[in-house]
């Protein structure tokens, strides 16, 4: 009997290993005749476009760009010609207050986040330490916590750049307060107060955040940049190093824009109140300058992306200035030969009310309900469902200024991108303006480091793909 059991046991051990071997040749088998031999490409995961939050599909598409009727001001800047862009998402309302207060506070609590975690680091805290700022400690203060890449970027590039601090992980879910009565110890005080006015530049008695330390930092490929070189050089490829740049931008808007654009004038209490004061919150963000306004656009990439990246998700591509054709494009409504974003040429409705915040009259502001700027989603839209393309604030797009640029711009997705012209075209005109600059075919332009009480911003974010094309 226990002989038959040692016969039965090796009979079956034999067996199960057939099986295993069986099963490995398959599956070796298998993958070499996955694709039979043939080109079938790297399958990825489906991508389903995600309409970004408060922007609408503007489908591109052809269209006569440039003025098609009289040259009232007879500057011979924007000849008539047919162009082509291709789609892209764009902001139904101009950049808001509020949202552009987002980024302020988010560039504020980055920056004092970053001084807790390097005054924690010299107080030798870390995230153990649950007294005083040692929550604030740098992500990879405790090494026993880090993978081997961590551990790998540490060593090779954060401990020998000239910062010691740059690149190592702040911790934003620590929970961090301005409220003088909420400080945890002297540490967290002496940090706070060095993002404040010095007391003797208090006045009523307030603390004021020092806005000049308000500064976003980041990086950019100069694409254009390095296919010039690349072009010039008749090589194909260039050391990318060149061109990559660095930037370090103040972003808190210029409020005495109110006071420096209108001399001989008194708007202080916009000065005081505009940006300041949540009545204005839904009112399109002003004293923003074109640079300003570039480095708001990668921060809202980065702030998407960072999600994007926590959850699994794939990246979105970047959010933008508009080019100018694209503006166009999109202030026409899909309506071929209109003067004004709704088409028409006049500036009144059937009721006798404006279709948008602008001067109509000389000296006379308020003829259209607003003496300054309106909140963003005010008057109707155009047929993309835009508000305010005409009116309201003027908005930068991403293009330099040239007169003659519509001579020689290419006519697919044109545009004229230089960093040596710091001239940037404006367009759709402002609560200022006189019914001229409110016109789709109308330019006009600003210098990039400059800031005005009637410039804005919207952006947009390109298309990924293209439409589907049904062949009858």
């Amino acid at each position: 009997m226990p002989l038959l059991r040692t016969s039965n046991y090796r009979i079956l051990k034999s067996l199960k290993q057939l099986c295993l071997l069986t099963i490995a040749f398959l599956s070796v088998v298998s993958c070499g005749v996955k694709n039979r031999g043939e080109l079938i490409g790297v399958r990825q995961k489906k991508w389903f476009p995600e309409k970004p939050y408060g922007m609408t599909l503007i489908e591109g598409g052809a269209y006569i760009m440039g003025k098609s009727d009289e040259d009232v001001a007879q500057l011979q800047n924007a000849p008539a010609r047919t162009v082509t862009v291709r789609p892209f998402y764009m902001d139904e309302t101009e950049i808001t207050n509020s949202e552009y207060k987002q980024f302020v506070y988010w560039v504020k609590d980055s920056i004092a986040l970053a001084l807790l975690a390097r005054k924690a680091d010299e107080l030798e805290l870390t995230p153990e330490n649950k007294d005083g700022i040692g929550e604030f400690a740098f992500q990879d203060a405790d090494t026993s916590k880090l993978n081997e890449f961590q551990k790998y970027m540490r060593a090779n590039y954060y401990d020998l750049s000239e910062d010691g601090y740059a690149g190592r992980a702040i911790n934003w879910d620590a929970d961090l307060s301005f409220d003088t009565r909420d400080y945890v110890d002297q540490a967290y005080a002496e940090v706070m107060d060095s993002l404040y006015l010095p007391p003797e530049l208090w006045y009523n008695g307030e603390m004021k955040i020092d806005v000049t330390k308000l500064r976003y930092k980041y990086t950019w490929f100069d694409a254009e940049g390095a296919a010039a070189e690349s072009k010039r050089q008749r090589r194909q490829f260039i050391d990318r190093a060149p061109f990559i740049k660095k930037e370090q931008i103040q972003i808190y808007p210029d409020t005495t824009v109110w006071i420096k654009d209108f001399v001989y004038s008194y708007n202080e209490p916009m000065h005081n109140d505009y940006f300041a004061h949540p009545a204005y919150q839904d009112y399109p963000v002003v004293g923003v300058s074109w640079k300003q306004a570039v480095a708001f656009c990668h921060w809202r990439t980065h702030y998407k992306n960072s999600y994007q990246k926590d959850k699994g998700k794939p990246l979105v591509n970047n959010f933008r200035l508009p080019t100018e054709a694209e503006w166009e494009f999109a202030a026409r409504g899909g309506i071929p030969s209109g003067t004004y974003p709704w088409g028409s040429p006049y500036l009144l409705n059937d009721r006798g009310c404006f279709l948008a915040n602008f001067k109509p009259l000389r000296g006379d502001y308020a003829s259209d309900q607003a003496v300054y700027t309106v909140e963003a989603k005010s008057y109707l839209p155009n047929d993309f469902n835009l508000y305010n393309m005409a009116g309201n604030v003027a908005e930068w797009t991403n293009s330099a200024y040239d007169s003659g640029a519509y001579e020689y711009v290419a006519s697919l997705n044109p545009n004229l991108s230089s960093n040596v012209e710091k001239r940037k075209v404006v367009r759709g005109g402002s609560w200022k303006d006189v019914a001229y600059y409110l016109r789709v075919s109308s330019r006009d332009y600003e210098y990039a480091d400059t800031a005005r009480s009637y410039i804005g911003f919207r952006t947009v974010q390109d298309y990924l793909g293209t439409q589907k094309v049904k062949i009858r």
